[in-house]
């Protein structure tokens, strides 16, 4: 796998979410906002998946 592609990005991500839910859980830190937040995040990432995929970029279209 390429370390830059977008499914490393994804992953690297879902590691860095995973760490910092952690973080929150074991400091007692882990409340509405946070999860309130967090799903914001989810729901702007799954639509730039779909943007990515549905709008690819210029010089796809062009070779």
């Amino acid at each position: 796998m390429k370390l830059r592609s977008y499914w490393a990005y994804s992953v690297g991500l879902l590691v860095a979410s995973v760490a910092v839910i952690a973080v929150a859980r074991l400091t007692g830190h882990c409340g509405r906002n946070m999860l309130l937040v967090f799903g914001g995040f989810v729901i702007a990432w799954v639509s730039g998946t779909i943007a990515r995929y549905v709008y690819p970029p210029p010089a796809r279209w062009t070779r």
